[in-house]
């Protein structure tokens, strides 16, 4: 079995500053190669920016700057974005580097070889902010104003000369790949919405503009550049150092493991992309994995609302571990997810706070105060001490399954019934009462409830890395040795004394 493993965010559009919805894709993506890591896979986690289009020549223009300038210094605020949010991804493409180009223009001419690809003349609707087409029955009017039903976004009539690709001779190909690859798109209501749009008949794609110039241009055909989503979606394909076949990051690698994307842009991965690959004559990717929309106070973050939730702002005010816990505790992944800042402030009080940063603080005082700050020796366990040891050993493969079918909901959910568990064995065996007059059953509590701390820091580790790596040093595990493995082998030192372990999560007033 290949212990390789490619995960991708979608890479995000720099014409504006970074939202919630960026950053919950991109912490999703962490979330799932931190835990793919810890299980021993070589993991390569890529996300980056998407810069050509009309939109971006627009906004730079706006701006009094080059649509090059422009980029650089938004794509740069992208790429200090995945340090806020503490994200290990390997790599940071963009589109305007010479590797995508080149692998845009091998795609780009796999088609014209494949015969997918023709000249002709289209006339339709457009969003320049989707950078999408739609059909009639896509659009209506609103304030005397074209828009699109899906997004919402203005749209305008186009008329131009294009290169078109045969997205229609695809349907059936396209349907046969769904039904026999059932795993292609999750969640299911995201798989059902992709099958019934193909289903109602699929249109040539136009692949090609003429009305902009920020874009890569069609090899042998300077007057037209490359339509976005044909050059966007390639970067999958570019990091891997894609045409070079023989490279090792591209055989290693592709087909992907799964693409992260919000279910705003599945259309183009679900469909346009597996067609194009298909055409392209190469592997299609694992699995196309669309979350929801993260909502604010049940409406859509929109400027015009007033109601978009600053990243980068709740993290300076409440921290990123916490903004990564309760954006997966608190979101059904593949559902819409409404937060709010009141439920944000519950969730760090109840369940980082009360609960597992709680027991790590109680535990670790009573072992200072105990027990010459190490951890004791156990022996003669209990049958109560071995069934909450047990407990987490045994679920170990249900956990792994989870987070392989991006079930995050149920994962941190039983890990944090882990933690209740722990506090509650704790509170029962009250160790307390123990030390003058059976300090050895004192010492195989300490002992149980130290290496259940441990097993659930490490579970901990991929959602809240920086508060689970505090705890997991403080008992002395080193990086390296924080590995699911790890969690079926007793690696506490009894022989070292613990490290200082201050506050791990500060209670939240919550406003009146």
């Amino acid at each position: 079995m290949s212990k390789n493993f490619y995960i991708t965010t979608p890479i995000y559009y720099p014409s504006g500053k970074p939202h919630m919805g960026h950053a919950y894709s991109s912490i999703i993506a962490d979330i799932f190669a931190r835990f793919k890591r810890l299980e021993g896979y070589n993991v390569l986690f890529l996300t980056g920016t998407d810069e050509h289009g009309q939109k971006i020549q627009k906004e730079a223009l706006k701006n009094n700057k080059s649509p090059r300038e422009f980029c650089d210094e938004i794509s740069e605020t992208f790429r200090s974005l995945t340090k806020i949010l503490n994200l290990t991804n390997d790599d940071f493409i963009r589109t305007t580097e010479p590797r995508h180009f080149n692998s845009v223009k091998e795609i780009w001419n796999r088609l014209i070889k494949s015969g997918d690809i023709y000249l002709d003349k289209y006339s339709g609707w457009y969003s320049v902010s989707d950078e999408a087409y739609y059909d009639e029955s896509e659009i209506e009017d609103k304030n005397g104003k074209k828009i699109s039903k899906i997004s919402g976004s203005l749209v305008e009539w186009v008329e131009e000369e294009s290169f078109f690709f045969k997205l229609s001779a695809f349907q059936k190909r396209l349907l046969d790949y769904y039904d026999k690859k059932q795993d292609f798109i999750h969640p299911k209501s995201r798989k059902n919405e992709v099958v019934s749009f193909v289903k109602k008949g699929l249109k040539d794609l136009s692949i090609s503009r003429t009305s902009f110039s920020w874009g890569i241009p069609v090899p042998d055909n300077k007057k037209h550049v490359i339509y976005v989503w044909l050059d966007a979606l390639t970067n999958y394909l570019s990091a891997l150092n894609f045409p070079d076949l023989n490279d090792n990051k591209y055989k290693s690698f592709w087909p992907a493991d799964v693409h992260i994307i919000g279910k705003d842009i599945l259309r183009f991965h679900a469909v346009y992309w597996p067609a194009f690959l298909l055409a392209a004559n190469l592997p299609l990717p694992k699995k196309i994995f669309g979350h929801g929309w993260i909502l604010s106070d049940e409406k859509k973050m929109s400027k015009s609302l007033g109601n978009i939730l600053d990243p980068i702002e709740i993290i300076k005010n409440y921290g990123i571990d916490q903004l990564r816990y309760y954006l997966i505790k608190e979101v059904s992944l593949g559902n819409d997810g409404s937060i709010s800042l009141e439920n944000l402030n519950n969730c760090i009080n109840n369940d980082l706070a009360n609960n597992y940063g709680n027991l790590c603080q109680r535990v670790f005082s009573f072992i200072k105060k105990n027990c010459n700050n190490k951890i004791p020796k156990a022996s003669n366990f209990k049958e109560e001490d071995k069934k909450l040891i047990n407990n987490i050993k045994e679920n170990v493969p249900k956990l792994i399954d989870l987070i392989n079918n991006q079930n995050l909901n149920e994962y941190i959910k039983i890990v944090v019934d882990f933690s209740f568990e722990a506090n509650k064995y704790f509170n029962d065996s009250e160790p307390w009462t123990l030390k003058k007059k059976d300090q050895e059953r004192m010492n195989t509590i300490l002992n149980t409830i130290v290496e259940q701390i441990k097993n659930i820091s490490i579970l901990l580790n991929p959602i809240i890395p920086i508060s689970s790596e505090k705890v997991l040093g403080s008992i002395n595990i080193s990086k390296k040795d924080i590995t699911i493995e790890n969690i079926n082998k007793n690696i506490l030192d009894n022989n070292k004394e613990l490290k200082n372990l201050d506050i791990l999560f500060k209670k939240v007033e919550n406003d009146n």
